[in-house]
């Protein structure tokens, strides 16, 4: 296969332009020897480029370092002591979606999901990020994995809402000058209403008719609080669908947002709370309808690997981890679906890139959707370029994933569908977003929330 000397230039300059950076770069540490980027991971890229036009930071930022193949040469030119971890290597590495995309496009295999996983935490211990960053992370982390906490903030953000200053703040854009992050988290906000303060669904739903499984069910974070309808919805599916659904109320976050961006310590400790709520229950799957969570999830025996105590209960544990909708289109459904409408129905179906890329579960969704009487389906462009949520990202780096989730809502609303199906908090929050940004409502429910009603008869106001 013909490759691009592009990236071997890159490779050059990296090094030799190693004593032009400045102070602060030239006195950098490299990656320490808590497993740096595997040396045979990082070989078996080939320089090919399929995974360019696969990737959204160099889709929108254009630039060869804000890609994969980009970042793996930077990974070794690092590992081999030619480049330092500076700030300006960092920044190439903090412009990754962590989406996912170039390790379906790759066709050598390159696990690139792993090898980004492995610089997250280095740059965590050996790169100091200005305070504002700092700052910033601290209260990602340290709010958004933790429902309780956010719950304390409803209230003054109901009272904010509800004055009508959040209006007043984007008219103004005074937050938007002053932080762009904070201005974006700002934007994502959902309306606080009285459901996001209430936990409803029992510690146990009985199955409807003959029990076919026991399962368990993961509640989540954002899910839990801003998204309750799509967790009551999942609930009442699989019961009417014969499942016994077992919730416990001990179980916390699946860890996702803090893995994703190598806060290992917190990662592996909210597995472990994890992996304790379901020990005992004697499911025979583990159900979430969220995909980020359900990546994550499915990952723990790689998140707990060097834990003696919890490695092979993570990996027990993962092997139970369904998505709601790979679990339903594997085991059939047994209730009766409703049209939702009178009228035709057209449903595009959004592909978060978790579920798509991370878990390669594409079919699913799209065969149950196709189940409901009178619902068809069409495609977007561009259907699994990253909408720029990303979990934490578009808080993050609010310029790249603001061009993303324009892209994204202009590609779903041009397929003239009456409504978008999203199976991700996160992906939907961003495109709702930028609908409005658009000027443009247009429904949008989780998958789950559609076979919710066409089991129960009820129809959709169109």
């Amino acid at each position: 296969m013909q490759t691009s000397d592009k990236p071997l230039k890159l490779k050059t300059d990296l090094a030799s332009n190693q004593p032009s950076q400045p102070a602060a770069d030239a006195i950098a540490p490299g990656f320490d020897s808590q497993e740096p980027p595997e040396q045979s991971l990082i070989d078996a890229c080939v320089h090919c480029g399929f995974c360019l036009t696969t990737c959204p930071s160099y889709r929108v930022i254009g630039k060869e370092t804000d890609s994969p193949r980009g970042r793996i040469y930077l990974m070794d030119a690092i590992n081999k002591g030619e480049a330092p971890l500076s700030p300006t290597s960092v920044s190439h590495f903090d412009s990754c979606l962590g989406c996912l995309a170039c390790t379906t496009a790759c066709p050598s295999g390159v696990r690139y999901d792993r090898l980004i996983a492995e610089v997250r935490p280095q740059i965590r211990r050996n790169h100091a990020r200005p305070w504002p960053e700092r700052a910033l992370r601290q209260l990602i982390f340290s709010l958004f994995p933790y429902p309780d906490r956010i719950r304390l903030l409803l209230t003054p953000l109901a009272i904010y809402q509800k004055l009508g200053i959040s209006q007043l703040v984007a008219k103004t854009g005074l937050l938007q000058r002053l932080s762009p992050s904070l201005a974006a988290m700002e934007s994502l906000l959902p309306p606080v209403t009285p459901q996001c303060f209430q936990d409803n669904l029992p510690e146990v739903v009985p199955a409807q008719g003959e029990r076919r499984y026991r399962v368990g069910m993961i509640l989540g974070c954002v899910q839990r609080v801003f998204f309750s309808g799509v967790n009551e919805a999942t609930a009442r599916v699989l019961a009417a669908n014969g499942c016994e659904v077992v919730i416990p109320k001990s179980q916390g976050c699946c860890s996702a947002l803090p893995a994703h961006q190598g806060e290992a310590a917190q990662a592996e400790a909210l597995a472990r709370q994890m992996i304790d709520s379901f020990e005992g229950t004697g499911v025979d799957y583990v159900i979430i309808n969220a995909a980020g969570c359900g990546h994550t999830l499915k990952e723990y025996g790689h998140i707990l690997q060097h834990d003696p105590e919890y490695r092979a209960r993570a990996i027990e544990f993962s092997d139970r981890v369904r998505d709601v909708q790979e679990f339903l289109a594997e085991v059939g459904l047994t209730a009766k679906l409703q049209p939702l409408c009178a009228a035709p129905l057209a449903v595009v179906y959004q592909d978060a890139c978790h579920l798509l890329h991370g878990q390669k579960i594409s079919a699913p969704p799209r065969a149950l959707l196709r189940q409901i009487p009178g619902a068809t389906l069409r495609e977007p462009m561009d259907a699994a370029l990253c909408c720029g949520s990303a979990g934490v990202y578009n808080m993050l780096q609010p310029q790249v994933a603001h061009e993303l989730g324009q892209m994204k809502a202009t590609n779903l609303r041009r397929t003239g569908a009456d409504l978008i199906a999203s199976s991700n908090p996160g992906c939907s929050l961003q495109i709702l977003n930028h609908l409005k940004l658009q000027g443009v409502e247009l429904p949008l429910y989780h998958p789950i929330q559609l076979l919710d009603r066409a089991i129960r008869g009820e129809k959709l106001k169109m």
